[in-house]
């Protein structure tokens, strides 16, 4: 009998969507479990820590000395930066 393996469960796009926009609406103002607390769609924490982790991954938000979760993603300065011929990325 094969081994079972655990589930991967990996969010909808719709819900990381939704923590996003959260996010940048909000930015600055909740730390992980208050922003969790105050998702407008309720969700199992363990799906919100694996959304988070996957934005503070991507660069797109941060947290502060306090835990204090910030929207950082700027595509409009990137955007500005990449079309720069004296800067490259690496």
């Amino acid at each position: 009998m094969p081994a079972c393996k655990p589930s991967t469960h990996s969010p909808q796009l719709d819900t990381i969507r939704m923590v996003e926009e959260f996010i940048q609406e909000h930015s600055g103002e909740y730390k992980r479990r208050a922003l969790w607390e105050n998702l407008p769609k309720k969700m199992m924490y363990q799906t919100f820590k694996t959304i988070i982790e996957y934005l503070l991954e991507s660069g797109k938000i941060a947290s502060d000395s306090r835990g204090t979760i910030c929207w950082i993603h700027d595509p409009d300065m990137v955007r500005k930066y990449s079309l720069r011929e004296d800067l490259r990325f690496r």
